[in-house]
This record gives structure tokens, C-alpha cells and sequence, in this order.
């Protein structure tokens, strides 16, 4: 039975007009969704990201108390908020207290600057100036500041706005951290739900190397960025401590902030080589030991780096690092994360097309080719 010119032209405008209708309410049902989670999506993906990292541990803890999910979750987020809150709100308390010292000190205007030395204005190229600034500074101080008071003001908005972000970056953590514990909770499911959403997409098999993949690669960043920072940041830290620098806390924080920026190390050790020599106050065997361990510490992320970071991965090292430093340049420190699965992901597809391509022109009819897995057995 054939269908007239007319006939089927109506049943193509219907069925199309069908079809629009139906994607225009999938887009705006996606639209609509996405807007919602939006505001929520930096708390999941931390969460999301500290959950894969922490859940080997949490499973071990759990087989100790006696396959407790929730309880060994709870176990690992308290202990890590306890780490990690208590000395933000020590650090932020002190940090207020100093401010508002300062802030007083220069309310009664009690505030001295010594005169310079006639010296500096023998400076080259800058002596002169440097010499009027500073005699203004010491000659009347208020008047000076009110000359650049719309530069301060400047400058006290990007230090109050940094603040702002770096409270509102502890306290998203902090509540990352809550989430994840959550989500360790229910992980076993949690897994399933995300395998199977992948299977859907790519087939069963690639959906389990791509889940595979996904999750040692989380692991792998989180040990061969974090982990190695951290290690550095406790290596100098101790170095410091020891050899008298002050403020060794702080400097090994910088260290721990450098480490994740993927920064070297030397950028603080060697400052504090040279405060070693400069003061003075140990024996020069004493500075040599500590100018030893200080340099073998600030380069150690040069043996440690290689050795964890892309472990247990089928992806090359060189591809987990390109997408690290990429994802934190264009996606801030989740962005570590995000840029190294997202480019070890796209590096397998790839290879799995080459792979496919290779396949089809030299195997033989009837034989197949074996496909590497994504992940070593160790890392699983």
C-alpha cells in the first residue's frame, strides 16, 4: 500500500512536530536541572573527589568495626575536621587579633619610623626617591598615608576580597568533607549507580575500564600532587623547626600552598639557606648539615613526583601531569583533578580508536585482538 504526496507529508509534519515537542521539554527539564545543581557543584565535585580518594581507607577502617560504612565514614570526616578546622579558626582568630593591634596602634599614632640615613639617597636610580618617601613617612606619617589613601583603598579591597575567598574555600571544604563522608557511606551503591550511567553511554565493557580509569586517576592525583606537597611541606617543616627559622609554620604552609600550585619548593627553602648563613648564630658545620637536608628537601618532589603521581594508571605519566597543570590553570586546585581524569579519559578513547583502526587492518578474519586493561590489578 503506497501513501499519497499529501498523506505522507502530514504524517512527517506530525510526527516532527512530535519530536520537537519532546526535545524541547527534555531541554528545558536539562535546563532547568542543571540551573538548580549549578549553585551545589564545586560542594559535589570536592565531595565527590575526596570520596574516591579517602574510600580505601574507609573500607579498612570499616572492616575493623565490623562493616560499619557509616560509622567508619564518620570516624574519617570528624578526625579530618578536627585536623583541619581547628587550626583554620586558631589561624583566623590570630590572623583577626594582629589586624586589630594594628589597626589600633595606628588610630592613637604611636607609630614611629626612623629618619633614613643620608646613605640612601647615594642609591643608584632609585636612592633619591626612595630617600623623599621615606623622610615623608618619618616627618608625618598621616599625611603621607591620606596622600595615597585611593591606593590603599584599592589595596584593602583585593585583601579583604582574597579573605572573603579564603574563608569561603576553608568553609566549602569543610562542608566538601561532610558530604563525602556521606557519600563513602553509601559507596558500594554510589559505585554501581555511576557504572552503570557509564555503560549506558559507552557499552559495558568500556564503561567499566572508563570507571576503572576515572577513579585511579582521582587516587593517583591526590597521592602524587597533594600527597607529595604535603610530604615536602612536613620534610622542611621539621628542617626548619630544627634550624631555627622563624615562623616555621608558616613557611611549611606556603610550602604544602606552593606544592599544590605545582611550584618548586626551593622558592622558600632557598630564602631560608641564605637567613641561615646571614644571621650567624649557629657553627658553619651546623649551617652545612641543615643547607644539606634543606636543598635534598626542596627538591624532593623530583623523586616523588615521578615515583606516585600516574600509579597504578595504564595512561603515561607525562598525560596525568599536562592535564594537572592544565586543569589548575584554567580550574583553580579542583581543577587538578578534573583537567588529569578528563585528559587520561580522552587519551584511552583515543587509543582505543587507534587500537580499533590497527585492528581492522591487521588481524584476520575470525582472530581478535587482546585489549590492555586500564588500570594494573594492584591499583583496584
Amino acid at each position: 500500500m503506497q501513501l499519497d504526496n499529501a498523506t505522507f507529508r502530514k504524517l512527517l509534519s506530525q510526527d516532527l512536530v512530535e519530536v520537537m515537542i519532546r526535545v524541547g521539554i527534555i531541554a528545558f527539564v536539562v535546563v532547568m536541572c542543571v540551573r538548580i545543581v549549578a549553585p551545589f557543584a564545586g560542594l559535589v565535585l570536592w565531595a565527590l573527589i575526596l570520596a574516591v580518594s579517602l574510600y580505601p581507607l574507609q573500607r579498612r577502617l570499616a572492616e575493623r568495626l565490623r562493616g560499619r560504612q557509616g560509622g567508619a565514614a564518620t570516624l574519617i570526616v570528624v578526625a579530618a575536621l578536627l585536623m583541619i578546622g581547628l587550626p583554620s579558626v586558631i589561624l583566623g582568630s590570630s590572623l583577626a587579633s594582629h589586624i586589630h593591634d594594628a589597626y589600633s596602634t595606628f588610630k592613637d599614632e604611636v607609630i614611629t619610623i626612623k629618619q633614613p640615613e643620608p646613605s640612601v639617597a647615594e642609591w643608584p636610580v632609585i636612592g633619591e626617591t626612595i630617600y623623599r618617601s621615606w623622610s615623608s613617612v618619618a616627618t608625618d606619617l598621616p599625611a603621607f598615608l591620606k596622600r595615597l589613601q585611593p591606593q590603599l583603598r584599592n589595596f584593602a579591597k583585593s585583601v579583604l576580597g582574597a579573605a572573603a575567598n579564603t574563608v569561603g574555600g576553608v568553609f566549602l571544604f569543610l562542608g566538601s568533607l561532610i558530604v563525602a563522608g556521606i557519600m563513602m557511606a553509601y559507596g558500594e551503591s554510589g559505585s554501581r549507580v555511576i557504572l552503570r550511567i557509564l555503560s549506558r553511554l559507552t557499552g559495558p565493557t568500556k564503561g567499566l575500564q572508563l570507571h576503572r580509569l576515572s577513579t585511579a586517576t582521582i587516587r593517583s592525583v591526590a597521592t602524587g600532587v597533594i600527597g607529595v606537597a604535603l610530604i615536602q611541606a612536613l620534610l622542611l617543616g621539621v628542617g626548619f623547626v630544627l634550624a631555627g627559622i622563624p615562623a616555621a609554620a608558616v613557611w611549611a604552609l606556603l610550602v604544602l600552598l606552593l606544592g599544590i600550585a605545582q611550584l618548586p619548593a626551593l622558592l622558600v627553602s632557598l630564602p631560608a639557606i641564605a637567613y641561615l648563613w646571614w644571621s650567624g648564630d649557629a657553627s658553619t658545620a651546623s649551617n652545612i648539615v641543615f643547607t644539606v637536608y634543606l636543598l635534598l628537601a626542596g627538591m624532593a618532589d623530583n623523586v616523588l613526583k615521578p615515583l606516585l603521581l600516574g600509579r597504578g594508571v595504564n595512561v603515561p605519566m607525562p598525560v596525568i601531569l599536562l592535564g594537572t597543570f592544565g586543569g589548575m590553570i584554567s580550574g583553580g586546585i579542583i581543577g587538578l583533578f578534573i583537567g588529569a581524569v578528563l585528559l587520561a579519559v580522552g587519551y584511552q578513547i583515543f587509543m582505543g580508536w587507534v587500537d580499533e583502526a590497527e585492528e581492522g587492518t591487521t588481524t584476520e578474519p575470525g582472530q581478535t585482538k587482546a585489549v590492555a586493561p586500564v588500570v594494573s590489578p594492584a591499583s583496584e
